[in-house]
């Protein structure tokens, strides 16, 4: 059975909490619900994490590999800022989708940048909570893609 990891970084606890507007009111515990009814219709296991801590996040990349096949990575604020998040994402060999609830590319131009984005299969971004469940088909159809090519 497919195996994902759903990490969350720093400040995504506060979901539902910090900047409704911004990022909805959907807590955290409620996005992993989603997940969990989600990887329940499509036959994959889903186990989640969340850090404020940089260093637990590069761990965690880390850890993932020969577990996990793939990591829906919502690095929040170290997105544009963590190269050793990139640098993780770079070393384990496991595909990883960027997620991120608000278009990050329509708010500050600080937010533009990505570390993330160089090295990983694709970029989800604006849908909300939603866009958990769209990671997860993404990187469900780019592993089926894999194994065909395999």
């Amino acid at each position: 059975m497919t195996s994902l990891l759903i990490l969350n970084g720093p400040n995504l606890n506060l979901l539902g909490q910090r900047q409704p507007e911004v990022y909805g009111k959907t807590t955290l515990a409620e996005v992993e619900a989603m997940c969990l009814a989600k990887a329940n219709k499509t036959g994959c296991t889903v186990y989640f994490q969340q850090s404020n801590h940089e260093g637990d996040l590069v761990d965690t990349i880390q850890a993932a590999r020969g577990i996990h096949d793939g990591i829906i990575l919502n690095a929040g604020a170290y997105t544009h800022t963590s190269v050793a998040l990139m640098d993780a994402i770079s070393s384990v060999q496991v595909p990883v989708c960027e997620l991120h609830l608000s278009n990050i590319h329509a708010r500050e131009e600080f937010r533009h940048k990505s570390y993330i984005a160089p090295v990983a299969v694709g970029q989800i971004c604006g849908f909300g909570p939603a866009g958990y469940a769209l990671a997860i088909d993404a990187m469900l159809c780019h592993l089926s893609e894999l194994s065909a090519d395999a």
